[in-house]
């Protein structure tokens, strides 16, 4: 009874009782959000798939809907899904500012071009393929060359993290720059690495193998299958982000991002967990370059310019830094602006009053504009983490908590 009357102990009983709070209220909302992706997953599968014509001409709602929101362009804003929620592992759970993040979709999506195509033909590997028996070239089943590409991009992410992660803040993102400016150069003039040809250059690798669903190939035409799959490849994002956020290693990741220094005096190994969070974004990099080759059939090194990074760590930005829905979010509406709603909108836009305005030539512009007004006005983000949230408007509420204690004092 003395203990429950101190007024110490009672303070810290409380603070448990409000982390527990806040905890459940965390873990609900999760559940949530995982119970909204899957009904949404599963009406644009069923809409896609079986309900629109289109093998056809399609009139109408169909119309409508291959103008605003073809399949293609909802399976290209998934794989950008993916590749955001793995940037958002480095930048927004371990504070590390990385431009040049599309050096793993670079690599990824190479993987798939040597593994699942006829590029070495000189060669004649199958390992449960989906061609012929016959056919030249190394033909690896697609699920393993997922494996592959992830574990290959988190060694290079371990090699480009073990030199440079010393470095913090603005020489950290310079370095980070440099790499991601590097590895897509080698690619693009690749034809010739020291006398052999590891990418086919500028020509890139035209064809991949379709994609093994169990039952059939997927074709380039397969959309629904195909977005489906990518539903299912963002889900396993999810839950691999969620379940290390709440492990050890998140709350190491976090314990970094907001005082790298307090950190390691409280035993934080700095050098392993930063390196920790490079792999595993670079394994979401890995996943998401194969799963873009599938889509686009192919592997073209002109693809994978600087451009894409600023891209995909706007979508964190836009999204919320640190938040796996927010994320998702801001990737997905991103994406599809720039690849498809923007154009869209100018057809529309140009058909009603008579124009020619080429409404893509904005889309940095729009971009720019969008990031200028979410710093000055929501810097946390559309949907921000708690914590974030907190350390953004920490001035703000230090200035109410002033502003209050004067208020009472000239009381």
């Amino acid at each position: 009874e003395d203990g429950i009357r101190d007024p110490l102990w009672s303070r810290g009983l409380g603070d448990v009782y409000k982390r527990q709070s806040v905890a459940n209220n965390v873990s609900k909302s999760n559940r949530n959000w995982i119970r909204g992706y899957t009904i949404a997953g599963f009406f644009l599968f069923i809409t896609y798939q079986f309900l629109l014509p289109w093998d056809g001409l399609p009139s109408g709602i169909y119309q409508t809907v291959n103008q605003w929101m073809p399949p293609s362009a909802v399976n290209e804003s998934l794989v950008y899904v993916i590749m955001a929620l793995g940037l958002n592992i480095v930048v927004g759970y371990a504070g590390l500012l990385d431009l040049g993040y599309v050096a793993f979709w670079a690599i990824g999506g190479y993987c798939a071009g040597w593994f699942m195509s006829e590029f070495f033909y000189f060669l004649n590997i199958h390992f449960f393929g989906s061609v012929p028996a016959g056919t030249p070239g190394i033909h690896i089943n697609f699920w393993m060359v997922l494996i592959i590409g992830g574990f290959v991009c988190a060694l290079f992410g371990v090699l480009i993290g073990a030199p440079t992660l010393r470095l913090k803040s603005d020489y950290l993102a310079l370095v980070t720059l440099g790499f991601g400016e590097i590895i897509p150069q080698v690619f693009f003039n690749g034809e010739n690495f020291f006398g052999f040809n590891i990418s086919n250059g500028t020509k890139g690798i035209v064809v991949v193998d379709p994609i093994p669903a169990g039952f059939k190939n997927l074709g380039p035409f397969d959309a629904g299958w195909k977005l489906l799959l990518f539903l299912f490849l963002t889900a396993v994002m999810v839950f691999i982000s969620l379940r290390l956020r709440r492990g050890r290693l998140g709350r190491a990741w976090l314990a970094v991002r907001e005082d790298e220094l307090a950190a390691s005096m409280m035993g934080v190994p700095l050098m392993r967990t930063k390196l920790a969070a490079y792999a595993v974004g670079a394994f979401a990099g890995g996943l998401g370059g194969v799963a873009f080759a599938t889509h686009v059939n192919g592997v073209y090194a002109e693809r994978f310019n600087f451009a894409i990074s600023i891209f995909l760590l706007a979508m964190v930005v836009l999204g919320g830094m640190g938040n796996v829905w927010g994320v998702i979010l801001g990737a997905f509406v991103l994406s599809w602006i720039n690849g498809n709603g923007l154009s869209a909108f100018g057809r529309v836009y140009n058909d009603t009053f008579g124009t020619k305005v080429d409404f893509t030539s904005f889309t940095f512009l729009l971009f720019g504009v969008v990031l200028i007004l979410m710093m000055l006005y929501k810097r946390e983000g559309l949907i921000p983490e708690s914590r974030m949230k907190l350390l953004m408007h920490e001035g703000e509420l230090d200035d109410a908590d002033s502003d209050g204690k004067k208020q009472k004092a000239g009381k």
